[in-house]
Parts: C-alpha cells; sequence; structure tokens
C-alpha cells in the first residue's frame, strides 16, 4: 500500500487535518448561514480552487517531459482583461456582459497557451526557456491592460465565479470539480491520456509508432493556459479586484509543488490528476493552517518547503530502501545482548 504514489500525500494531508484538530479544535468548526457554508476547511476548497485548476493543466504538460512558467502571468492577464471590460459597462451588473469578459478572457488565454504551445512543439525550444518569456513579459501585458493600476470591479455575475455559492458550495470549487471530471473522462477514458503517456515517457519510440507528440504537446500548454485562465477569473472575482503586478505571483510554484507531491514525475511519463488536486489541497491547507494559527505569513513558504520535502522523502524508493537498511543494520540494544548470550549457554 505505501507503494501506491497517492499513499502518502493523502496521509500527509491526514496527518496535518489531524494536527489542526489537535492545536485548534475549532478549525473544522463549520457554519450555515444564509444558505451558505461557512469555515476553515470551506476556505480550503474555495481558496484552493485557482490552484487546483493550474496543478490540472500543469499535470498534463510534465507528463510530456514540459514545464509551463507562466501560469502565473496568465492569471494576471485573464483577471486584468476580464476586470476591464466590466469596469466599462454601463451597468456592470449586466449577465451579458459578465459573460463578454469571460469569453474574451479565455480566449486570450487560448491564444497565449498557443503560443507557449508553438515555441515548444514546433520550434523545438526547451520548456523552461520558451515559458519563462512569457512568464516574463506576461506581467508587462498585464500593467499594460490596467494602466499600472488596480482595476476594482462591482459586478454581481463576475463575482459569482470566485466569491459565490451554489447549493451551500463555493461556485469555485464546483467549477474546479466540473474540469477535473472532463479533463479525467478525456485522458482516462480514451486514449488521449495513454499518448500523452507515451511521449512523455520514450518520445523516440512514440515517434517510431506514428504518434504526432508535436499536436499533442501542442495541445497540453494549449490546456494548461486554459486553465490558468479560468483560474485568474476565479482570483480576480474573489477579490472584486484585477492586479496585474500581484494576481497569481508565485502560484506556477505552487502548481508545480502539487504535481510533484501528487506522484507525477518531472521527467515525463505517467501522470495522477487525482494526485495533482490532493497535492494542491494539501498546500491550499498549509496556507490556510498558517493563517488560522495565527502564525506570521511570512513563514508560508518555510513550512511549504519543509512539507514538500517530507513528502518527497517519503515518496522516493531510494530513500525509503536507504532509511530500511539503517534500521536492518542498527545493533541491538545492550539489554537485549546478555539474555541472547545466556540462552546460548
Amino acid at each position: 500500500m505505501t507503494e501506491h504514489r497517492l499513499f502518502w500525500p493523502v496521509v500527509a494531508l491526514l496527518a496535518l487535518l489531524l494536527g489542526d484538530l489537535i492545536v485548534h479544535p475549532a478549525f473544522f468548526a463549520i457554519e450555515f448561514r444564509d444558505g451558505h457554508l461557512y469555515g476553515n476547511l470551506i476556505d480550503i476548497l474555495k481558496n484552493g480552487a485557482p490552484l487546483i485548476l493550474i496543478a490540472i493543466g500543469m499535470t498534463l504538460v510534465v507528463a510530456t517531459r514540459g514545464i509551463d512558467l507562466s501560469v502565473g502571468a496568465v492569471v494576471a492577464i485573464s483577471g486584468a482583461l476580464a476586470c476591464l471590460h466590466i469596469s466599462g459597462l454601463g451597468d456592470q451588473n449586466s449577465v451579458g456582459g459578465a459573460l463578454a469578459a469571460v469569453g474574451m478572457a479565455l480566449g486570450l488565454a487560448l491564444v497565449l497557451g498557443l503560443w507557449n504551445g508553438w515555441l515548444v512543439a514546433v520550434l523545438g525550444i526547451q520548456p523552461i526557456i520558451a515559458t519563462l518569456i512569457l512568464m516574463v513579459a506576461g506581467r508587462g501585458i498585464a500593467q499594460l491592460i490596467t494602466g499600472g493600476q488596480i482595476i476594482t470591479v462591482n459586478s454581481g455575475p463576475y463575482e459569482w465565479i470566485g466569491s459565490g455559492f451554489t447549493f451551500g458550495l463555493p461556485s469555485a470549487i464546483l467549477i474546479a470539480l466540473a474540469v477535473f471530471a472532463i479533463a479525467a473522462v478525456l485522458v482516462r477514458r480514451s486514449a488521449l491520456g495513454l499518448l500523452v503517456e507515451s511521449v512523455g515517457g520514450n518520445p523516440e519510440a512514440g515517434r517510431l509508432a506514428g504518434l504526432r507528440s508535436t499536436r499533442l504537446i501542442w495541445l497540453t500548454y494549449v490546456f494548461c493556459a486554459l486553465c490558468a485562465g479560468i483560474a485568474g477569473l476565479m482570483i480576480s472575482a474573489n477579490v472584486h479586484s484585477a492586479d496585474g503586478n500581484n494576481a497569481g505571483q508565485f502560484i506556477e510554484l505552487d502548481a508545480i509543488l502539487a504535481v510533484v507531491i501528487g506522484g507525477t514525475q518531472l521527467t515525463g511519463g505517467r501522470f495522477s490528476l487525482t494526485g495533482s488536486v490532493i497535492g494542491a489541497l494539501l498546500i491550499q491547507t498549509l496556507t490556510t493552517t498558517v493563517y488560522a494559527l495565527g502564525i506570521a505569513p511570512q513563514a508560508i513558504m518555510l513550512f511549504k518547503a519543509v512539507v514538500v520535502l517530507a513528502v518527497c522523502l517519503l515518496q522516493s524508493p531510494v530513500f525509503r530502501r536507504k532509511l530500511a537498511r539503517r534500521r536492518k543494520a542498527a545493533p541491538p540494544s545492550p539489554a537485549v545482548q546478555p539474555e541472547k548470550v545466556e540462552a546460548g549457554v
């Protein structure tokens, strides 16, 4: 059981939640007010939805031996464009205007994904370099869209994406679960997932088998950018504003950590969407825990590093083998040695 890729991420998540329960019993308290659920667990789901989305897209990119460092910039661009359009509406509560803003933002996200995929799949540029270009330039694009200012909006239909509730649950987590379900059906109920694993696991064998790896790699970057675009809408809708400089900052690192924690190897090949979701929830739970326990926010990065290191070590077969050898090589305690001698006599 311990060899399963999801075992240690689940154990780490449960251990963190158990620690929260022991240190702060009210951490699990959930209230039902005005037809909505409130509490730390609900906050984990709502605030973790954008990271879950990006982790899902990043998983498929990593499975092809790639990486996408530009997702944070896409988050900022998506939210900036949507808020800019809504701020110019005569009636910001117009459903049609909000839908148009969402469509424009996601359309631009798709274009950015096509750009990344073209650089990587067609031109053969290293993924870390290709996406680093947009990571740097994307912040500038977001700043140009917002004019270097924070754009605030007051649109009920748009804010539903990030801070609304449906059936008592945050709309953001329902959207994230819907994207997860669609992605899982596409990659696990069809040959698409196997093809992606083939491209990442053994590119040469895939080429000899006639796989069109260029299209598959291109598609994964487009999908990843789309997930980042939706996440950008969630983040900006949740805070009712767009900040081209700070929105989605470092979220690409959290997404990569979530993918690694979930058991997907950065060397490509086999991947786990479920594992990435668990990894994202673990990271968000850690962040919420730090805030709930009154720990300085500056310590979040340190706590993340410690938890990620522990989970990665436990997942490492090499580390577990070395740990098992040390246990076997450990000498018996002095209290046991005399008994063995007497028995031998």
